[in-house]
């Protein structure tokens, strides 16, 4: 039907106007709206869901350690996955239960004396900062590491007090074992989400990066061992106070690379220098020569065979993950980025296909 009081000429030119939506115009910018209204509300839901998101990662990560585990285990033991991964777990637990309930007691009094000591060596530090006419004062160094501790993003607020951390590692580690057990039936479950076109791309990509994950996860292991034992072992020999908190210390911070390499070694050498000049200085060297041989050896042979991360790229992730979800983010800025590397060079090498 014609519209009414036009011409036929008049109706054929007319065209509808911007208050219609039927109009072109109108319904093209809907689109748009509506692509920038998706995009907010993703991410709104990002910040809202930043600590799930971060606690299934983690997940995934330990379920990549895990799963490791069991195929490394699966080349001397011909049996079930299952029980491979029963074994895998029986080994951790069993470590955990030797490092902290036997040496318990005496590493929560090394904890205390560690605490007091850093103190100590920080108000020094402060004086003798002070002598060279520096303003600063042991108070504000005190001040900026709590702040800097007390600054590292929302996600630190779940996981900052005692029971936030245990609560989220059991978390992880109870997630992690059910995805271990049977991985391709969650990697099934995430494809099937997708269309069918997608699909042989999607499995080629988790493939590879469960793969880069796995090399990247025990190259991490290997080098939190030999730094954690080498620092005992030799702190040990020279007579250094607390050799074994600042190893099983050393070796956890480990795990976090540039980062962790910094804490540990200022912790050696405070520690160090509480004992007298010539241990401080055999403590420098100790933290120098088991870096090194972890820096030019471990990491080189193997995590940067797996991933070839850019030691700067990994230091700019861990300052923007720190700062934006705390701990986790610190912990997870690797593996994150490790992943991101592989989706993107396997999208190019499908888009130049």
């Amino acid at each position: 039907m014609g519209v009414p009081g036009l011409s036929d000429a008049q109706q054929h030119i007319e065209q509808p106007g911007p208050s219609e939506l039927r109009s072109p115009l109108v319904q093209h910018e809907i689109k748009r709206a509506g692509v920038w209204f998706a995009m907010a509300i993703g991410i709104a839901l990002i910040v809202l869901l930043a600590q799930p998101i971060m606690l299934i990662l983690g997940a995934l990560v330990f379920t990549t350690m895990m799963d490791g585990g069991t195929r490394l285990l699966g080349r001397v033991l011909p049996i079930g996955r299952g029980w491979r991964l029963t074994i895998v777990l029986l080994a951790v637990v069993a470590f955990l239960a030797y490092t902290f309930y036997l040496t318990g007691s005496s590493l929560a009094a090394q904890a205390q004396a560690m605490r007091t000591i850093v103190e100590a060596q920080v108000e020094r530090v402060g004086g003798w900062m002070q002598q060279l006419g520096i303003t600063t004062t042991p108070e504000d160094l005190k001040s900026l590491a709590q702040q800097a501790m007390s600054s590292m993003g929302r996600v630190t607020a779940a996981v900052g007090t005692a029971v936030g951390a245990i609560t989220s590692g059991v978390m992880m580690l109870v997630l992690a074992i059910f995805i271990a057990v049977e991985p391709k039936l969650y990697e099934r479950g995430v494809a099937w989400m997708l269309p069918m076109d997608k699909r042989a791309h999607f499995y080629t990509v988790a493939d590879k990066m469960a793969f880069t994950l796995r090399r990247l996860m025990f190259g991490r292991l290997i080098g939190m061992a030999v730094e954690g034992v080498g620092v005992w072992l030799l702190l040990w020999a020279g007579g250094v106070p607390m050799a074994g908190l600042l190893g099983i210390l050393t070796g956890l911070l480990a795990f976090l690379p540039n980062i962790g390499a910094i804490i540990s070694g200022v912790l050696i050498v405070l520690v160090g220098f509480s004992g007298g000049t010539h241990t401080g200085l055999y403590a420098f060297g100790v933290y120098m020569a088991v870096q090194i041989i972890d820096g030019y050896l471990i990491v080189p042979m193997v995590a940067k065979r797996a991933t070839d991360l850019a030691p700067a790229l990994v230091l700019a992730a861990q300052i923007l993950l720190g700062a934006l979800f705390g701990i986790l983010g610190l912990f997870l800025a690797d593996p994150i980025v490790a992943m991101i590397k592989v989706y993107l060079e396997e999208r190019s090498k499908a888009l130049a296909g």
